[in-house]
């Protein structure tokens, strides 16, 4: 298992970010907030965490939904995956959408998303005039059938 080192900075009061088990990819991300928020259904809020990171170069952080928070109560991050470059140094804020048909309360503290932190690559464009033929060609959406 590769481990890189991250620099961190929690504002807020609640920990830093960390895996539930030793084989987990994401890390859980807890809600700062000053007052309980609630999301009527359809409504979305940026939540704050307190948390800036600084990756190194070749990483970016993705946000993404908690399973558990998105089955039991209709809530998931809207912009999923969120992406946090290299090069930022903001809070890392998470945009939260209740899609359930009932208002949804947050907790200060309560885990809302989880963070998982990815190489990526940085693609340099060879502009041709055609692309290689595959099987699968330009199908697409569906094209391969439900069963």
């Amino acid at each position: 298992m590769d481990q890189i080192k991250v620099k961190i900075v929690n504002k807020g009061p609640h920990g830093l970010p960390q895996y539930a088990t030793a084989l987990s990819a994401g890390m859980d991300l807890h809600a700062w907030l000053e007052q309980p928020l609630t999301l009527q259904p359809l409504q979305r809020a940026l939540v704050h965490t307190g948390i800036y990171i600084a990756l190194p170069e070749g990483f970016e952080c993705q946000i993404r939904p908690r399973s558990g928070l998105a089955l039991k109560r209709g809530l998931t991050v809207l912009n999923t995956p969120g992406t946090i470059d290299a090069d930022y140094r903001g809070e890392i804020g998470v945009i939260l959408v209740n899609l359930s048909d009932e208002p949804q309360t947050i907790e200060d503290g309560e885990r809302i998303c989880q963070m998982v932190i990815a190489r990526h690559s940085t693609a340099i464009w060879e502009q041709v005039d055609s692309l290689d033929e595959t099987e699968r060609g330009a199908g697409g959406f569906g094209h391969t059938g439900t069963k």
